[in-house]
C-alpha cells in the first residue's frame, strides 16, 4: 500500500540538523537556547524538532535505573498472570493515556524488533499512536506491518503520519459485515487468509485491551451501539480484544457480532508466543485482568495506577 511521502512527522526538516540538534541538547547538556543560537533559530523550532525526533523514533531515550518502569509492580504483575514481560510506566496525568502508552510501547518495541522482522497490528488509539511512532524505525530497519483484522480505514491514519515506508499488508475487507456468511466467505479468500496467517506468525502482535462503555473504541467506531452497550453487559462481556468480547473470567462470549467480524480469532491469538497489549486506566483494570486471565497476551505495557488496580483486585 502507498502511502503520501510528502507526510513526514516533522515536515521538511533535514534530519542531519535534527540529529546535531538531539546530539547537542543529550550529548553536550546545551539548552535548547544555546542550540538555537548555534544554529540560527528559535528555542520553539529547536523543542518542536526534538519532540518530533522522539515521536518518530529517531531519537530515542534510554533511562537506566532501578526504579525505571516499577520494576516492583512490574514483577509482581507478570508472576501473578504468568507473563513472559510485564512493562509498567511512571503515571503522568497531564498526558493521555493512550498517547503515553503508544509511546511506551512503541520504545518496547523499538528495542526488541530486528532487521526484516513482522510487526502485526490491531486497532484503536494507543496501537495508532505506537505505529505512528515506529516509522523511522521500520525503514531503518525493513519491519513489515500487518493488519490483524480488516477494517483498512482503521490503521491508515496512523502509518500516514508514520510514513511507514517498509511492506504494509492490510486485510482487504471490512472489520464487520452484516451476514456471518459473508463474512465466513471473505476469511476464507486466500487474499485475506494469507494475511491472517501471516499475523499470526508474526515477530511481534501489538493490540489493545478495550473496556465495554459508551465511550469504548468499539462503539465510538460504530462496530456496537451504545443501545447494544447494555445487552453486552447482560452477557457477561466487560471488555473486547479486535472486536470480540470476553467475560471475567477471560472466556469468549458466544455472540453472533464475532460471527461478523474479520480478523483474528482471540483463540488463535492466545496461542501466538507474543502477544503484547498496551492498555491502560482505571476504567479498563476488569477487562485487562480479565484479558490476562484468558491468556490473550503474553506481553502487557501499561501504567503504574492501572498496575495497582490490577494488584488490588481479587481472582
Amino acid at each position: 500500500m502507498a502511502l503520501d511521502s510528502n507526510e513526514w512527522s516533522y515536515g521538511d526538516a533535514d534530519e542531519e540538523i535534527l540529529t546535531r540538534i538531539a546530539w547537542y541538547y543529550y550529548n553536550d547538556g546545551l539548552t535548547q537556547n544555546e542550540i538555537g543560537e548555534k544554529l540560527n533559530m528559535s528555542r520553539i523550532k529547536v523543542s518542536r524538532l526534538l519532540e518530533s525526533g522522539r515521536r518518530s523514533g529517531i531519537i530515542q531515550v534510554r533511562i537506566n535505573s532501578r526504579y525505571q518502569g516499577c520494576l516492583s509492580l512490574e514483577r509482581e504483575i507478570k508472576s501473578r498472570y504468568g507473563l513472559l514481560e510485564a512493562y509498567v510506566v511512571p503515571e503522568l496525568p497531564e498526558q493521555s493515556s493512550s498517547d503515553r502508552l503508544g509511546q511506551a510501547a512503541a520504545q518496547f518495541l523499538m528495542q526488541r524488533l530486528q532487521p526484516d522482522d513482522l510487526l502485526a497490528v490491531g486497532w484503536g488509539a494507543t496501537v495508532s499512536n505506537a505505529i505512528q511512532r515506529l516509522g523511522h524505525l521500520a525503514n531503518e530497519r525493513n519491519i513489515g506491518l500487518v493488519s490483524l483484522t480488516g477494517g483498512v480505514g482503521t490503521y491508515v491514519d496512523g502509518m500516514r503520519t508514520a510514513n511507514w515506508g517498509s511492506s504494509v499488508h492490510l486485510v482487504p475487507a471490512p472489520l464487520v459485515v452484516r451476514d456471518p456468511d459473508v463474512a465466513k466467505n471473505l476469511s476464507s479468500e486466500p487474499a485475506v487468509a494469507n494475511l491472517l496467517d501471516m499475523a499470526l506468525n508474526a515477530s511481534y502482535q501489538l493490540v489493545g485491551i478495550g473496556e465495554l462503555s459508551g465511550a469504548s473504541t468499539v462503539v465510538r467506531s460504530g462496530y456496537v451501539t451504545p443501545d447494544e452497550v447494555e445487552p453486552l453487559r447482560r452477557k457477561g462481556a466487560v471488555g473486547d480484544i479486535l472486536c470480540q468480547f470476553f467475560n471475567d473470567k477471560g472466556e469468549v462470549l458466544d455472540l453472533q457480532l464475532h460471527d461478523r467480524v474479520i480478523g483474528v480469532k482471540l483463540a488463535a491469538l492466545s496461542r501466538a508466543e507474543k502477544v503484547v497489549a498496551a492498555a491502560g486506566g482505571l476504567e479498563k483494570v476488569p477487562a485487562i485482568h480479565a484479558a490476562l486471565k484468558g491468556k490473550f497476551v503474553g506481553i502487557l505495557i501499561t501504567d503504574e495506577t492501572t498496575a495497582l488496580g490490577l494488584m488490588d483486585l481479587k481472582d
